[in-house]
């Protein structure tokens, strides 16, 4: 009999679901570092395009003003010495309320209407102020025939005054004195009368006066020819001189004389001695770039703003278009009057002036700088530049005109940065 053989040790045979194949193993690891080498690959492309793509930026083309030749076609005014930002105003402008408080009941103006002078522009419910003036002139009617009575009295005690009186010269035993003296009391009394009567009728006069008065401030009226800018109230509501809160409201409208518009200009302190009354200017409204009007300066103001440095400055418009609204922003520029060269002098070449906009300037370190484009790439130089004035500043050194610098379109440039000048 043959033995038989040991059997097998089956515990040791076992499957290990978990723990892939190694072929899955091998195809997975590869695509791993595919996949790395991927993304690597792209985020150089990327990051190198960044480096060497154009920035697209704004830029502003210096020009040199000032210097020989530099003319102007302003009637001969020369170049720009300061320019400044403002607002067109009206030199006659008035916001116009009633006299007395009450209630609207008559509007008969609106938003364009041109009114002249004394014309009534509103009216407030008077019918109590009607009936105060019929009140009075009647009481002014009572006290004058009240004094026709008094002066009729008056007279009559006179002319017995006058009689008794001569029959006492004539015959004394006739009119005794006591008479007399009893005559002229009455005559004098009747005078007396007569006067004060007199006056009644000058106060119910002067109350005829301010009844009508008080009914005449009723009606709102215009205080100079102009055309009307707001309606400030409408029909039904309360107005009052002062603004009392609640409904109440103050303006009825707000007028102006268009014929006296002009710019209100705020210029830095530091330019001002460049400013004189009477010197032409060029002013462009943001609402027409391209149009130019002239301007000369009417007033500079005899103070300064101690907060923002400046002074304020008045420029009358010259040129009248019925585009140019109040409250319009402008731009002025001041601009320089040719100076005279004696015959015989020598042609003095004045420096050119250099005005760019505020925000090509930026600080470093407490160092002025700008940034320049040339051929496509940012270069940074150190100027002297003046303070701001209208959003511009003059640079005193560093830049010669022609020039193009950065503006706006990149936060914090860089040396040797590629950008794209956009129109």
């Amino acid at each position: 009999m043959t033995a038989s053989p040991p059997a097998a040790d089956l515990s040791k045979l076992r499957i290990n679901r978990d723990d892939p194949p190694p072929a899955v193993k091998r195809a997975l690891g590869r695509v791993l570092w595919l996949t790395a080498a991927a993304i690597v690959m792209i985020a150089a492309v990327v990051l190198l395009s960044k480096r060497g793509s154009a920035v697209p930026v704004q830029v502003v083309t210096v020009a040199a003003r000032g210097g020989e030749g530099a003319a102007s076609n302003s009637g001969g005014a020369g170049a720009v010495a300061v320019v400044a930002n403002g607002y067109v105003v009206a030199r006659t402008k008035a916001a116009v309320s009633a006299k007395i408080p009450g209630r609207l009941a008559m509007l008969n103006v609106s938003e364009g209407s041109r009114v002249e002078k004394g014309a009534i522009i509103a009216r407030l419910d008077n019918a109590d102020y009607a009936a105060a003036v019929g009140q009075a002139e009647a009481g002014l009617a009572s006290a004058r025939a009240t004094l026709i009575e008094a002066q009729s009295d008056r007279d009559q005690a006179q002319r017995e005054y006058v009689r008794v009186r001569d029959i006492h010269a004539q015959n004394p035993n006739l009119v005794s004195p006591q008479e007399v003296e009893n005559a002229d009391s009455r005559a004098r009394q009747a005078d007396a009368r007569g006067n004060a009567q007199s006056a009644r009728v000058d106060a119910a006069a002067a109350g005829v006066r301010v009844a009508q008065a008080n009914l005449e401030n009723t009606y709102i009226r215009a205080p100079f020819s102009g055309t009307v800018l707001r309606k400030e109230a409408e029909v039904g509501e309360v107005v009052a001189p002062s603004v009392g809160g609640g409904l109440t409201r103050g303006a009825v409208v707000t007028m102006a004389d268009l014929a006296t518009l002009e710019v209100e200009v705020d210029v830095n302190e530091a330019y001002i001695a460049r400013i004189h009354g009477g010197q032409q200017a060029r002013i462009t409204l943001d609402a027409y770039p391209d149009t130019s009007f002239r301007g000369t300066v009417r007033q500079v103001v005899p103070t300064a703003d101690r907060q923002r440095a400046t002074v304020q400055v008045k420029v009358a418009i010259v040129d009248r278009d019925p585009r140019i609204l109040t409250e319009m922003g402008a731009k002025v520029e001041f601009l320089e009057s040719p100076r005279a060269t004696p015959a015989g002098s020598p042609q003095v070449v004045e420096r050119p002036r250099i005005i760019v906009p505020a925000a090509a300037v930026r600080s470093e370190d407490g160092r002025s700088v700008v940034w320049l484009v040339r051929d496509g790439r940012l270069q940074k130089r150190d100027v002297d530049a003046g303070p701001v004035s209208g959003n511009f500043r003059e640079i005193r050194s560093g830049l010669s005109g022609g020039e193009q610098l950065l503006v706006v379109g990149i936060e914090t440039p860089r040396e040797g940065q590629r950008v794209k000048t956009t129109p």
